[in-house]
């Protein structure tokens, strides 16, 4: 580590605050309308879709802290996956994230966040705002380590302040709830079994990921081996208490069929759900002012996503030369030309792409990624039984396996009724694959 990386080593408030942010956006603000198009609208199925959510993500926080702890390298699944089974599998995701892991949830953010603009002021088209703001926060993490930290922790504790006070108002001070029951019964049950149940874990799946944010930069952080595993499991558990309670205020001051529309005949989700539950809870004109403090919000989800998914492209540059330009830092540590190459792909999927397509398709590939790199676990201690482990996964073998068994459902029903966009997550990691063998198969460095 060098000295830079030193001076601005990340504590565990930072790290912690980056997983929050990455969590916590685009996912929980948006998806509850296309879980109730897609079949769940019994209250307790709702309440249980974020509930396996959290269990999910908390294993996952356990095995990458655990795979983090002995292998403290920036990266992510990059490196983690090219060190337990091959590089060109660690290419594979290198490669994903680089053009679509991070790139495309910045992308999603930022239609999300000039959607919620939008009800505030429709005087700017929607994505001139989300362009304009992908280049501000881009710009303020070119400048430092150091001014992105503190950014990062200041928007991402307004965030935490602004679900506390939504939470508390929706469930003191609405005049006309709704009534709810968290009693499951049979339909509760069939809809748990259900397809749509299983689709509409997508949209959870993909609003609890970030929970290994910190695993992208551990180079950076200060006594990775500690900061690391406690930052992922501190900012999952905050998460999913925060994402249960929110869930539940949407259903318990708005009717759910407000949540959805008929477009064309079919029943869509409706993308700005924060925004419809707030005109319950404050009128038209307290529903503004949170559709603009969420708005604003986002940005800490995008900043995060700007942080960290440059690192991984930046350690491919270390790894490859025909990608040594990626790996060029300034002189305070910030992998510039990664940064811009990231926001150039996010801006570009940010006009070609749609929202739910684009979600589908970028939750299809994470969960592979991060089925290989659980399964890895049991690799690294049936080769490594003797290292020495400073921080290890509760409860194992039993819960990556309850991960691993939860992906293999979940990508099974995502074939099924979303054949298109699991074939275009294929495509794409073929191309990677392609990419490997015949260019840079010999040319690590």
């Amino acid at each position: 580590m060098n000295k830079t990386t030193k001076a601005a080593g990340i504590g565990l408030i930072t790290a912690t605050a980056y997983v929050i942010a990455n969590m916590v956006g685009t996912g929980v603000f948006t998806s509850l309308g296309f879980q109730i198009a897609g079949g769940v609208d019994n209250v307790f199925a709702i309440v249980m879709l974020w509930f396996f959510g959290a269990i999910i993500a908390f294993t996952g926080a356990q095995v990458y802290g655990e795979l983090g702890s002995v292998m403290p390298r920036s990266g992510g699944e990059y490196h983690y996956l090219s060190q337990l089974y091959h590089p060109s599998i660690g290419f594979m995701s290198g490669f994903f994230s680089a053009f679509i892991g991070f790139a495309a949830p910045i992308a999603l953010a930022s239609m999300a966040l000039s959607q919620y603009f939008s009800n505030v002021y429709a005087g700017i088209h929607p994505k001139v705002i989300a362009c304009g703001i992908i280049v501000i926060v881009t710009m303020v993490h070119i400048i430092s380590v150091k001014s992105g930290s503190r950014f990062q922790v200041v928007f991402t504790s307004l965030k935490i302040l602004l679900i506390f006070t939504f939470i508390v108002a929706g469930f003191f001070f609405i005049k006309e709830p709704q009534h709810i029951n968290l009693i499951p019964n049979k339909v509760s049950w069939q809809q748990m079994l259900s397809s749509g149940f299983a689709v509409s874990l997508i949209f959870v799946y993909y609003s609890y990921s970030g929970w290994n944010a910190s695993a992208y930069f551990v180079s950076e952080l200060r006594n990775p081996q500690k900061t690391l595993p406690r930052s992922l499991l501190i900012g999952t558990i905050v998460v999913a208490v925060l994402y249960l309670l929110l869930n539940l205020v949407f259903v318990y001051v708005t009717p759910i069929s407000e949540f959805t529309q008929i477009v064309d005949g079919k029943i869509e989700g409706k993308v700005d759900v924060g925004a419809i539950a707030a005109l319950h809870i404050f009128g038209a004109s307290g529903g503004k002012i949170i559709s603009l403090f969420i708005s604003i919000l986002l940005i800490s989800t995008i900043s995060s996503m700007v942080f960290a998914g440059p690192r991984v492209i930046q350690v491919m540059g270390e790894d490859y030369k025909i990608f040594r330009f990626l790996a060029k830092k300034r002189e305070n540590g910030v992998p510039v030309n990664a940064i811009l190459l990231q926001s150039a792909i996010s801006l570009i999927l940010l006009l070609t792409s749609t929202f739910d397509a684009l979600l589908t398709y970028l939750g299809f590939v994470m969960n592979l990624f991060a089925f290989m790199t659980v399964a890895g676990v049991y690799v690294h201690r049936i080769r490594h039984p003797e290292m020495h482990r400073p921080f290890k996964s509760w409860a194992y073998p039993v819960l990556p396996a309850i991960f691993m068994i939860f992906v293999i459902w979940n990508v099974w029903f995502m074939f099924q009724i979303k054949t298109a966009e699991t074939l275009y997550g294929l495509l794409t990691l073929g191309v990677g694959l392609l990419i490997y063998f015949i260019f840079l198969n010999k040319k690590r460095t």
